[in-house]
């Protein structure tokens, strides 16, 4: 077990350090040692979860905060951009986020003048959600800064081991994908 001291092991898990993060993975096999758990899987779905989060709240903090953005609405901002109007059901799963967390997202960026709401033509009930002139200029503007961080976030890895990554967590989000549809069975890749 770790020399942590007691209430440290959430330090020592958000830690930066290799040799920190492996004892706290050391850790969590011996806390639950003998338990019927794929523990390469908890380890592995646990680094999942802390780099998605070390890295949003990075990317918030050094660039999308100079914009006034957070996290999700530079998502939904992104997605308007590279695909151009959408549904907003659509643009909610396209992005990530709720529906709820969608409609306070697009009232703040109508009102920063980056988005636009439209009833559909054919179909009151639904909305189209646009990009404005101003939202698509944001979004290239962020996208340099945002880039060199993602670059720099994996200068330890080499195109192959980037090209790796993407495939296996391309592998997790099918098998995923798969089990929300109720299909239960991935394909490869």
């Amino acid at each position: 077990m770790s020399s942590l001291v007691p209430g440290a092991f959430s330090r020592a898990f958000a830690s930066d350090d290799d040799a920190e993060l492996r004892q706290a993975e050391r850790d969590v096999t011996h806390a639950f040692e003998g338990a019927p758990f794929d523990f390469s899987a908890l380890l592995a779905i646990s680094n999942v979860f802390r780099a998605a989060t070390g890295v949003r709240n990075h990317m918030e903090r050094e660039v999308l905060s100079q914009h006034q953005l957070s996290w999700s609405a530079f998502v939904v901002l992104f997605v308007l951009r590279v695909w151009g109007k959408q549904e907003s059901h659509r643009l909610a799963s396209e992005a990530g986020i709720t529906a709820g967390t969608l409609t306070g997202v697009l009232s703040t960026l109508e009102r920063r003048g980056f988005a636009k709401r439209a009833v559909h033509p054919s179909d009151k009930r639904r909305v189209i959600v646009s990009p404005t002139a101003r939202g698509r200029r944001a979004v290239d503007e962020i996208m340099p800064l945002f880039n060199r961080h993602e670059a720099q976030l994996t200068v330890e890895l080499s195109p192959g081991d980037k090209r790796e990554l993407s495939r296996l967590l391309r592998t997790v989000l099918r098998t995923l994908d798969d089990e929300l549809s109720g299909d239960g069975a991935s394909s490869g890749d």
